[in-house]
């Protein structure tokens, strides 16, 4: 493997797996008052024409990392803009940890 590429595919992991943290912990927790929805805009726009630009080029490794990075800033996004009760339902859809009593 070439270096390029052995230092393409863990960046591209590293930028992946970022946003996987941040979902958890607003499923976990319901929280997103510290989430900046402009920055969050930005990113999910990136992350759009990032895909847009893959696919127009038939670059599968563009496609498949920025497909991923969108899915989950848009679902950070998602909850920052929900409402409260919404937001307190998705999270308990996805929350698969047993709840404490």
């Amino acid at each position: 493997m070439h270096a390029a590429t052995l230092v393409g595919s863990v960046a591209a992991f590293a930028s992946t797996a970022s946003f996987a943290p941040q979902a958890w912990k607003i499923i976990r927790s319901r929280k997103t008052d510290d989430i900046s929805s402009g920055m969050y805009l930005l990113t999910v726009g990136g992350f759009s024409l990032w895909t847009i630009y893959g696919v127009l080029l038939h670059e599968w490794p563009l496609i498949a990392t920025n497909s991923i990075c969108l899915v989950l800033s848009a679902f950070i996004l998602t909850m920052k803009l929900l409402p409260a009760r919404q937001k307190e339902e998705v999270a308990d859809a996805l929350d698969v940890a047993p709840k404490s009593k």
